[in-house]
């Protein structure tokens, strides 16, 4: 026999530190043969005890095949039984003589071996557990059997588990000490049925029922349910029971709590974790969402659409609204009445001034956030502000602010701009609720945005307001009335700005007329200003010295002088006798004329175009004439160029569309003018101003066409 009696922690078979030390610790001397056997048949563990009926050392059953250790008789017994016992989940016993099948492998006797299943910690199928009792039945191996069944008892202690045997029709048959120290119930009281009354009552119908019906089929019992502890609170056991056969029947089950309390707390807390990191993710999303939103935004309805919106969408809220104080700093403003109840705090029909005992007055005067959580709180809150006047002018009832409607919860939040108040966003629930701490930080973020996009948009309102109207102002109130010619024109903004796009019709001293269309880069007020620098500035020019050349020559000095170096203008002038149709025309950088005549295709003014002004060039002039039947158009280059489409690709589709245009437009310049709009802005976002203006020569009675004899228009236009 091996002198070999130490026990290896085998922690190359599977075993952690504290499960390879403990079964050693507690079964190392234990007389009768223990081992444990995983699914693949191999030795996971065994103690001296089992080494020596086999007098082999401890040593060479770690991680080996049954096959391998076992004697050839003993190891197809053994095969067989582990496969009933995984097959089928109950226990296998069986005596029988062993013999040496090979000299030195086996001391000869009588032994009792007993196979059983071990789960492991997740519940699943770990291996089989193998107790061997050398020399048969008798006191001898009862004692070993009670041993053994008292070392398994204390494993099972400490593992923190509670033991119970139950009868095959569910009644406890014995006591267990440990759930009675557990619950504080009595030995009566726990024995039979009396379990059951330790069970949460939540939890208890439907653990009897999965009780009984294990018990019907024989299928075992896994459950999770709570069991009331000796202090009164309720703790999470995982249970797990299974029957014991004999002769082919149930003859008990046996069964082990495991509680998973701390397990189940850390679940509940990584899940609450998980859901308010998911909530932090999406309000941040939020917030992100808002600032692209309001990038886009420009007056102070789509802000505060804006704002509203995604509050209430992130929080849940039933209505939200946001009110603005007016110019005396008295009353409020509310820019979305849908956004207030009918009635209640800040009801639609109250009228608002910071008097008002509200949910947004208030928060305008402590200039902090106001949380209600129910109308019990908000009538405390607000009914010791309201005296007898206050009561009789509140919704028009004496109960006033405080009849809440279908609104049960209140958030309102002050406005604030370099700390002083611009007015209040306010959020409604349809049912008490409790405001936490991240929501609330998220609400005082949103509240922040929407303070500073109002400021801003209520200065841009101011500003484009101021800059519509000095547009306005400059551009003619009504084209002069001038024998021999027809003039129309047409001004479209930008639909969010206004830009420095212009134009000008005005007789000279000569009875000659001086036609002027340009454009200033830029938007907004500093476009408008200098526009009408420049205009302003032609018009003294022209009075002074008409001819083209001279008027741009004179600009470009202006220029120079004002504006910024930065600066981009361009200038279409022409100065015509609109008795002859004869004249001259300059050009400082901007889009060449269109020119149309009866008969004959539309072409673009090929003079040379210059430089816009400031820019350092000798400024030219050329001659230009228009027959009679004939029209000019002027525009800016919003009319052919956006960003889908290039100057010169804008140049050549003007052509074409004007060329399609039905001859009966070309003597109606008004008509003439909304076609090309139409059709050179159809599909297209308008991104820049747009102005046109066409002058029309009607033809004389019996002109029969205005087209050169070669039929083609270039003689007819200019002498150049």
């Amino acid at each position: 026999m091996s002198a070999d009696t130490s026990v290896p922690k085998q922690r190359e078979a599977g075993l952690g530190e504290f499960e390879a030390w403990l079964p050693d610790a507690v079964l190392r001397d234990a007389s009768a043969g223990m081992a444990l056997i995983d699914t693949d048949l191999r030795f996971v563990w065994a103690n001296p005890a089992l080494a020596s009926m086999y007098e082999r050392a401890v040593s060479d059953f770690s991680g080996r095949p049954v096959a391998e250790v076992l004697p050839a008789v003993d190891a197809a017994r053994a095969e067989a039984a582990l496969h009933q016992v995984f097959a089928k989940g109950s226990p296998a016993t069986e005596t029988f003589e062993t013999g040496a099948a090979a000299a030195g492998q086996v001391a000869p006797g009588q032994r009792t071996f007993h196979w059983f299943r071990v789960n492991g910690l997740d519940g699943g199928l770990y291996g089989a557990g193998l107790i061997v009792i050398a020399g048969g039945s008798g006191p001898g191996t009862e004692e070993a059997l009670r041993r053994s069944e008292e070392r398994y008892r204390a494993l099972v202690q400490g593992g923190a588990q509670i033991i119970w045997v139950a009868s095959p029709d569910g009644e406890m048959l014995e006591d267990s000490a440990e759930w009675r120290w557990i619950t504080g119930q009595t030995a009566e009281e726990f024995l039979g049925n009396g379990w059951l009354d330790s069970i949460h009552p939540e939890d208890r119908e439907r653990v009897e029922r999965d009780w009984h019906e294990s018990l019907r089929t024989g299928r075992i019992f896994d459950d999770r349910f709570r069991m009331r502890a000796r202090g009164g609170s309720y703790r999470h056991y995982d249970v797990r029971a299974v029957p014991i056969e004999r002769d082919g029947k149930i003859a008990e089950w046996v069964g082990a709590c495991t509680d998973v309390t701390s397990q189940r707390e850390a679940e509940e807390m990584r899940g609450r974790l998980t859901d308010q990191l998911s909530a932090a993710a999406l309000r941040t999303a939020r917030l992100q969402q808002a600032t692209a939103m309001l990038a886009e935004a420009l007056d102070v309805e789509q802000v505060v659409e804006v704002i509203t919106e995604v509050g209430r969408t992130a929080i849940g809220a039933l209505r939200s609204a946001v009110a603005l104080l007016e110019d005396d700093k008295l009353g409020l403003r509310v820019v979305n009445p849908s956004g207030l109840a009918p009635a209640g705090p800040d009801g639609a029909g109250v009228p608002l001034t910071l008097d008002t005992p509200s949910v947004m007055t208030r928060a305008i005067a402590t200039r902090r956030p106001v949380l209600i959580a129910d109308p019990e709180e908000l009538r405390k809150q607000f009914e010791t502000s309201l005296e007898a006047g206050d009561r009789d002018n509140a919704a028009g009832s004496p109960d006033g602010v405080l009849d809440t409607g279908d609104e049960q919860a209140w958030v309102g939040l002050p406005l604030l701009a370099a700390g002083m108040p611009l007015g209040a966003l306010r959020f409604s629930f349809g049912k008490p609720r409790t405001i936490l701490e991240e929501e609330r930080v998220f609400l005082e973020a949103l509240a922040g945005q929407c303070a500073l996009a109002v400021e801003r948009a209520e200065m841009y309102e101011k500003e484009h307001t101021a800059a519509v109207t000095l547009q306005r102002s400059l551009l003619p109130g009504e084209l002069p009335n001038v024998p021999g010619l027809a003039l129309d024109a047409r001004y479209l903004p930008r639909s969010t700005d206004v830009g420095g796009d212009w134009y000008d019709v005005f007789r000279l001293p000569d009875r000659r007329l001086a036609v002027a269309v340009g454009d200033v880069m830029g938007k907004g007020l500093l476009a408008a200003a200098g526009m009408g620098r420049v205009r302003n500035a032609l018009r003294a020019l022209a009075l002074t010295d008409p001819r083209p050349a001279a008027v741009l020559a004179g600009l470009d000095r202006l220029f120079t002088a004002t504006e910024l170096e930065e600066q981009v203008t361009t200038v279409s002038y022409l100065v015509i006798d609109p008795e002859t149709g004869e004249g001259q025309a300059g050009n400082a950088g901007h889009p060449p004329t269109l020119l149309l005549a009866p008969g004959a295709l539309p072409v673009l003014d090929g003079a040379e175009a210059g430089t816009p002004l400031g820019w350092a060039s000798p400024r030219r002039q050329h001659a230009f004439r228009l027959p009679p039947g004939s029209t000019a158009v002027f525009y800016s280059d919003g009319l052919v160029e956006n960003r889908m489409r290039g100057i010169d690709a804008g140049l050549d589709e003007l052509v074409r569309v004007a060329a399609g245009a039905p001859q009966d437009l070309l003597g109606a310049p008004g008509r003439l003018l909304q076609h090309l709009l139409d059709s050179m802005l159809a599909g297209h976002e308008q991104d820049d101003d747009v102005t046109v203006l066409v002058m029309h020569v009607p033809a004389g009675p019996g002109s029969g066409g205005t087209a050169g004899e070669d039929g083609t228009p270039g003689q007819q236009w200019a002498q150049r």
